[in-house]
């Protein structure tokens, strides 16, 4: 018999849920999903990935609003580097709901960069990639990228001075962003910004999206 613990949210609920970020998936990805829910619930015993805990708020926040981003903007296949990865998000769910993607997925912690390793394994996601490393410190390694997303990320002169750097060169940056956070990251210099996307369930969270300046950033 299952534990609460491992109560997988049924198919149904997901559809539903998805459906409500305009997101379709097929079987596959749905099952794919209950399977990433189980896995992070586990390792979030162990160690910190999300401070949420219930596995509805979980779909909604960490999936949901992550595979928002592939309809809304719309992110459907090329190179995507995820800066600051930690639990997968926004990276690995839109791994999940669009496969042509080839995703990066940067992550400084060990034992967060493990899991996400597992993480991939056990779902045998096939063109998805954990580095281990600051993103300051990366370069060719990723390059040439497509897109530069972020969750996490809290310094926004550094983090889009690197991704429109001659080294890095993204053709557009993607951000999950706070209502607080929209002037200051608008600010900075070398990006076209696009209208921010406001996010289905929530009053006060953004889909940021820029486009580099050719020739704006050193």
């Amino acid at each position: 018999m299952l534990t609460k613990l491992q109560e997988p949210l049924s198919a149904e609920t997901i559809e539903r849920a998805l459906l409500e970020f305009r997101v379709k998936a097929s079987a596959e990805q749905v099952l794919c999903i209950q399977r990433y829910i189980g896995l992070l619930r586990r390792w979030n015993e162990k160690i910190n990935l999300t401070a949420i805990r219930e596995p509805l708020e979980i779909l909604y926040r960490h999936f949901c609003e992550s595979m928002y981003a592939a309809v809304a903007v719309p992110i459907e296949r090329g190179r995507l580097a995820d800066v600051g990865s930690g639990g997968g998000f926004p990276g690995l769910p839109l791994k999940i709901i669009r496969p042509e993607l080839e995703v990066f997925l940067v992550e400084s912690n060990v034992k967060k960069a493990t899991f996400l390793a597992e993480t991939i394994r056990e779902l045998e996601l096939q063109g998805a990639r954990v580095i281990v490393s600051r993103y300051q410190d990366l370069s060719e390694e990723v390059t040439p990228l497509d897109a530069v997303c972020s969750r996490a990320v809290g310094e926004f002169g550094s983090f889009l001075a690197w991704a429109g750097s001659r080294q890095i060169a993204t053709k557009q940056v993607v951000l999950w962003i706070g209502a607080r956070d929209l002037e200051q990251a608008q600010k900075e210099h070398g990006w076209r910004w696009q209208e921010p996307i406001a996010i289905p369930q929530s009053l006060r969270r953004f889909l940021l999206v820029g486009h580099r300046i050719e020739g704006a950033l050193p």
